[in-house]
């Protein structure tokens, strides 16, 4: 081992004894590019370090390795062995001293998974560096978006589903954590972007809800994206839209309500998503043979953009949608004209349609094989049963939970220095506008 990489082991083992983490942490980064350079024998480096003990300087070796993956070529399963013995020996008092350090970590470990079709073998690390670093079950981080990422990647969503049915009431932003680290943070910009990770955390989550058929949960992650304050148009916020608008078919047969303050929708989403405005336009007239042609016509866009399956989700909503009409207009029908009067293709599509409503609970109905006719009920819950009484007492529970959680959130944002002094700017100002005024001529010119 060469004697800066001796030099290193030294000062991460004195400081580390002493108790000096915060010191260490602010001294660290300087070290980087030296292992970096000597990625070849840092393998050396870390047999000299305890987990536990020697959080920081292991930190930075791991990240030294993951910023050397693309030269170095490292063997994949040892670098993701070395991952998730790190996450699952260290001792988070130490990371929070380098929070940033932390979270490029968890960056490059994503890409790095992804780039190698092992995505699979990275959700449950990042899971737990997620419970690791964050300070609230409800608390967002930079690293939430790393393991939709790996989720969506290795169509696997039972991890990540906790974490997004999660409401999320916190963000930890990396430039208050890191606000003594003026060093690190000058060096690790793109752990830095805050507003990157909060975009791709919604779309992310909202392209897995989608996924897994959670349409109103989806919308609403969407919306989330499209609706983030900002003076510019993220692509990310552009291609939340797009599937905004499709969910938005699916869930509601229109657009969604959107806040008439995203100025950056109308300015700038709109003219760049034509396409998907059609097909609201279209969908609008209820008519499916239309919608077919539409989505035909913009075939290779949707593709394009990878929406052509919620495309095909969009046209199946239309069906159903027309079904549910018929029943608020007939009490039976025959197989035959649902298909006719829906633009189906037959009468056994327009059975499955009608089988599939049945199972899900979207219509009430029966058909009698026999003769082909279908008999369209109502509603059979009279809503005095024992388990529907605990589902409202569970939806008043959650309601009340998230009423109190709002008070509080409320008496903080008052409470914050800030805000008061913004405040009471505000009010002097709204003072001085009501003072008299001294006119010099004619009061009505």
């Amino acid at each position: 081992m060469g004697s800066a990489l001796e030099n290193y082991v030294n000062q991460v083992r004195t400081l580390s004894a002493s108790g000096s983490f915060r010191e260490l942490a602010e001294e660290l980064p300087e070290s980087l590019s030296l292992l970096a350079r000597n990625w070849s024998i840092l393998d050396n480096v870390l047999e000299t370090l305890d987990m536990q003990q020697h959080s920081l300087g292991v930190l930075y070796v791991l990240l030294a390795k993951l910023h050397s993956a693309s030269t170095a070529n490292p063997e994949p399963v040892q670098l993701i062995q070395l991952m998730r013995d790190f996450v699952q020996r260290n001792t988070v008092e130490q990371l929070r001293f380098a929070v940033c350090a932390f979270y490029e970590t968890c960056h490059l470990f994503t890409e790095f998974v992804v780039q190698k079709n092992l995505s699979i073998l990275g959700i449950r690390i990042l899971s737990r560096a997620i419970d690791q670093i964050r300070q609230l079950d409800t608390q967002l981080t930079p690293i939430h978006a790393d393991l939709c990422l790996l989720s969506l990647k290795a169509k696997n969503f039972s991890v990540v589903l906790p974490y997004l049915d999660a409401d999320i009431t916190d963000i930890s932003t990396v430039a208050a954590e890191c606000k003594t680290q003026q060093q690190q943070q000058s060096q690790h910009t793109d752990a830095n972007n805050d507003a990157k990770y909060f975009l791709l955390y919604y779309y992310y989550g909202g392209m897995i809800y989608t996924a897994v058929k959670n349409y109103e949960r989806a919308l609403y992650f969407f919306e989330v994206c499209v609706t983030t304050p900002a003076m510019a148009m993220s692509h990310i916020m552009l291609e939340a839209y797009k599937k905004f608008l499709m969910v938005s078919l699916i869930v509601e047969g229109k657009i969604a309500y959107i806040p008439k303050n995203s100025q950056v929708i109308g300015r700038f989403m709109k003219p760049m998503a034509n396409h998907y405005h059609d097909l609201v336009n279209v969908y609008a007239n209820s008519s499916s043979e239309e919608l077919r042609i539409i989505i035909l016509k913009y075939s290779e866009a949707f593709t394009r953009d990878n929406n052509m399956g919620l495309a095909k989700q969009v046209a199946t909503s239309l069906y159903k949608r027309n079904i549910q009409r018929l029943t608020k207009t007939f009490l039976t029908l025959s197989l035959s004209d649902v298909a006719s009067r829906v633009q189906l293709s037959s009468a056994v599509e327009a059975e499955r349609y009608i089988l599939n409503m049945i199972k899900s609970g979207e219509i009430y109905a029966s058909i009698n094989q026999k003769d082909g006719m279908v008999l369209f009920k109502d509603d059979p819950e009279k809503y005095n049963s024992p388990d529907m009484f605990l589902n409202v007492q569970n939806n008043i529970t959650h309601v009340l939970d998230q009423v109190r959680q709002i008070n509080k959130m409320e008496e903080e944002i008052i409470l914050n220095p800030m805000y008061v002094k913004k405040a009471l700017g505000s009010q002097d100002d709204d003072l001085t506008s009501q003072h008299p005024k001294t006119f010099s001529g004619d009061p009505t010119d």
